[in-house]
């Protein structure tokens, strides 16, 4: 979907309800007090439950963070960036992703609302079951804080510079993503699957413009 130009100010409407209004915002902390408790407990069960090993629990954990990194992509390539055609589809991908690219500096719509936001993942987990059996204990968990760490990480590239120079080429993909060609750098917790697919930047020929990415990022409180 083509997105129309950065709106340095204000927020978007995307109901006329209030009540469904609130419920399309929420802050980062909000959303980890939500998940940590879950995804202890879930991991509690593999561990105490199922039996599991410590090593086994680690090895399947890393493995569902890992393929959080390969579904954010394709999440953002694919259902983000869905190019509708009717009218409802149009506004769901609005909804769902268009928003954010029309107002970058909204900050409370980088993490999905609470309330979307458990029935996707009560949706997935019971998909991964289906798939992997108890596995899922240790599996989903490592899932979950992969999508923790994407949303804090999208959060802080809007929101400060990067802390440190070897993560400067992150930041520079996502506000590239947004200002330059929105094809291209869908990766925003890791540009590995960038890489691997050729939707990378090639961030050694472009230019930083600070001026668009100033209007990608927070505005700071006097």
């Amino acid at each position: 979907m083509e997105f129309e130009k950065i709106h340095n100010k204000g927020q978007a409407r995307l109901f006329k309800n209030d009540f469904l209004e609130a419920l399309t915002k929420a802050h980062p902390l909000v959303i980890w007090g939500m998940y940590i408790p879950i995804l202890t407990y879930i991991i509690y069960l593999a561990a105490t439950k199922y039996g599991y090993s410590t090593g086994t629990i680690l090895l399947v954990f890393f493995g569902g963070m890992f393929f959080w990194s390969f579904f954010e992509y394709i999440a953002h390539r694919y259902i983000f960036h869905w190019v509708p055609k009717t009218p409802g589809a149009t506004k769901f991908v609005y909804t769902l992703h268009g928003n954010h690219h029309h107002y970058p500096r909204d900050k409370q719509r980088l993490f999905m609302p609470p309330v979307p936001s458990l029935i996707i993942s009560s949706t997935l987990f019971g998909l991964m079951y289906l798939i992997m059996g108890s596995y899922v204990f240790m599996f989903f968990p490592g899932f979950l804080l992969g999508y923790l760490m994407y949303g804090t990480m999208h959060y802080a590239i809007h929101a400060w510079n990067p802390p440190f120079k070897w993560m400067k080429g992150l930041w520079r993909n996502h506000h590239l993503h947004h200002y330059k060609n929105e094809h291209n750098g869908y990766g925003v917790s890791s540009t590995l699957w960038d890489h691997v697919f050729g939707t990378m930047f090639d961030l050694k020929k472009e230019k930083e413009d600070k001026e668009k990415v100033k209007e990608l990022m927070f505005e700071k409180k006097k």
